[in-house]
């Protein structure tokens, strides 16, 4: 069984002595991480030039890309007119990431669509570097570099170098639940506020910021009478929801409605109906022609499953099975686009931890072979994928 690092607040000191030294460790899995994702947007400038497409295009002029610019150029309240008579709105977007790329475009030459390329560049190694900590801190620094080998070569990763939430969100959820682990409530709740103005999922960070909270205040107790949480902690909690719910609140305030936000997303397809959509969507591949991709896609569902299970049989901190559990639930169970699950996923990186733990016992020359094949798996796919149907 791997053994799991004690969690607790850093002792007095230990953040300024060791924030050096736990930045020189990472420096391998971050090269490594920065050399996937080069080889990842190699592969797809080159596939796009074969197929005489715009690379750049397709990274931050598409799809949610041209959304959230339309958030800076047009304000909220933009809508278009589906064919089928749906009215899309842009608020269904969260507003942080379009509030940094207005911000980095006006103190630089860059459009917000090329901003939004900046800013998740610098996001994902914020996020990669954030993973690599976590994980160095369970299970030690070679389980580390492979958690962050992993994330980089999701099949879907190059979302991550795309002007989209998700590196953005990854950089401060992963943050945010670190803080918790070792006790710094304010940074915590500070990050999961943020995560929450960045997609409607930060409320996972927040659920999984409260849970670390009260285990500690339960772990605290020792049947003691009159223990209360320290002030900086509940400062902390309240901090956390008050971006995402302060954006649903303030989209029901637009719309005339509580539900508004519910409303707008309902008119994009999206919705929670505790995963009978995608039940059905999967009967349907299994009961039609595309049987053998209905049975991928149900292996992967049981996969997602398993590690699931793994990440509670190896004791990861309650902030992270939380978190993870909550995100897993929002992407299967949601009604929206099919095609959204493996990129809602993205954030799930707990999910890659017993992996992660696997490799790091595994033979060097082994472990290498199978991570250097999955990046190149990864690089081919998403070159496929964003010349094909690509997201959202």
């Amino acid at each position: 069984m791997v053994m799991v690092r004690p969690e607790g607040p850093a002792v007095s000191g230990e953040r300024g002595d060791s924030g050096f030294r736990a930045l020189r460790a990472a420096v391998p899995a971050l090269l490594a991480y920065s050399a996937i994702r080069i080889l990842c947007l190699a592969v797809l400038y080159l596939w796009s030039w074969f197929t005489g497409r715009d690379a750049t295009d397709l990274l931050a002029r598409r799809w949610d890309s041209l959304w959230y610019v339309r958030v800076i150029e047009e304000g909220y309240g933009f809508t278009l007119q589906a064919p089928d008579g749906r009215v899309l709105s842009n608020m269904a977007f969260f507003p942080l990431l379009p509030w940094l790329e207005s911000l980095v475009s006006a103190v630089t030459s860059l459009s917000p669509a090329h901003a939004g390329l900046f800013i998740s560049a610098v996001a994902s190694l914020v996020a990669a570097y954030g993973i690599f900590t976590v994980t160095e801190q369970l299970y030690g620094p070679r389980s580390g570099f492979f958690a962050v080998v992993l994330w980089a070569v999701l099949p879907v990763g190059i979302v991550q170098s795309m002007a989209y939430s998700e590196s953005l969100f990854v950089a401060l959820a992963v943050w945010s639940l670190r803080w918790s682990m070792n006790g710094d409530w304010m940074r915590a709740g500070v990050l999961a506020s943020l995560a929450g103005l960045t997609r409607p999922v930060g409320l996972a960070v927040t659920a999984a910021v409260w849970a670390a909270a009260l285990v500690q205040i339960w772990a605290t107790s020792d049947n003691r009478d009159g223990v209360r949480p320290a002030g900086r902690m509940v400062l902390g909690l309240c901090v956390a929801p008050l971006g995402a719910v302060g954006y649903i609140l303030w989209v029901g305030h637009r719309t005339g409605t509580p539900w508004g936000y519910l409303d707008v997303q309902a008119e994009w397809g999206n919705g929670f109906d505790g995963g009978l959509a995608f039940s059905k969507f999967i009967a349907g591949l299994l009961l039609g022609p595309s049987f053998l991709a209905g049975l991928a896609l149900l292996a992967g569902v049981f996969a997602i499953g398993w590690l699931y299970r793994r990440t509670i049989i190896e004791k990861q901190p309650v902030a992270l099975t939380v978190y993870c559990g909550v995100v897993v639930i929002l992407a299967i169970c949601a009604s929206g686009y099919f095609g959204s699950k493996p990129r809602l996923l993205i954030p799930a990186f707990p999910l890659l931890l017993p992996l992660a733990n696997m490799l790091s016992r595994a033979a060097g020359a082994k472990a290498v072979g199978i991570a250097g094949t999955a990046a190149l798996v990864a690089a081919v796919y998403g070159a496929f994928w964003l010349n094909g149907s690509g997201p959202p």
